[in-house]
């Protein structure tokens, strides 16, 4: 009896040896999914701004940190040489008074290759605008640089800029020209340090972009 009582415990514990491993193991691999997919999802927003014909490294992890210690900067180049950099930031004065995260892509010429919003929690149907699937607002970004777009013009139109505002909104849109100027600003006086610091290192903090 005792023999069989002794049996019978060794397999329940085997079996929960066995059940803790499985989970374990469904565990990591389903952490590994999630990593590749935000991986890919990284890559697409990524070479939304630079496509990937213009790089080949690894431009997810060829990366270094923005002077707040906090967002990360994509660095594409081709054949060893810096091609543009793609800046992680926020618009901290939103209208909803949460940061609307930014990707901000600049080229080593100082223009900017693009802007998309990461994510918000603008108000829906006018704040919202700021994404490229309601509203190509977003693209009106492109190209523009400190040199060709003067200091008083990065405002919106209501405001003697050169930007659209939304009907009904007009801090959100304000919101993102006030950053992406700033990141601009940030990538002009930074930017053999972005450039040159090896991956995972940060630049100086002399100046920060917010």
């Amino acid at each position: 009896m005792d023999k069989a009582i002794n049996t019978a415990a060794l397999l329940l514990a085997g079996f929960a040896v066995l059940g803790t491993g499985l989970v374990a193991l469904t565990r990591e691999a389903t952490a590994e999914r999630i990593a590749e997919q935000q991986r890919r999802a990284l890559l697409r927003g990524l070479n939304e701004i630079i496509p990937s014909s213009r790089y080949d490294n690894d431009l997810a992890t060829d990366t270094t940190t923005a002077a707040d210690g906090e967002h990360l900067i994509y660095r594409a180049r081709h054949n060893g040489q810096p091609v543009a950099a793609v800046i992680s930031t926020a618009a901290e004065d939103s209208y909803s008074g949460t940061p609307i995260e930014l990707l901000v892509g600049i080229n080593t010429d100082g223009s900017l290759a693009g802007v998309r919003v990461v994510s918000h929690k603008e108000t829906p149907g006018l704040g919202d605008g700021i994404m490229l699937d309601r509203s190509p607002w977003i693209l009106s970004f492109n190209g523009r640089s400190l040199e060709q777009t003067p200091e008083a013009r990065w405002q919106v139109k209501k405001d003697g800029g050169d930007f659209d505002q939304f009907t009904g909104a007009t801090i959100t849109p304000r919101a993102v020209i006030h950053a992406v100027h700033n990141t601009l600003k940030y990538h002009q006086q930074n930017r053999h340090s972005i450039y040159a610091s090896a991956a995972g290192r940060e630049p100086p903090k002399a100046n920060r972009h917010d």
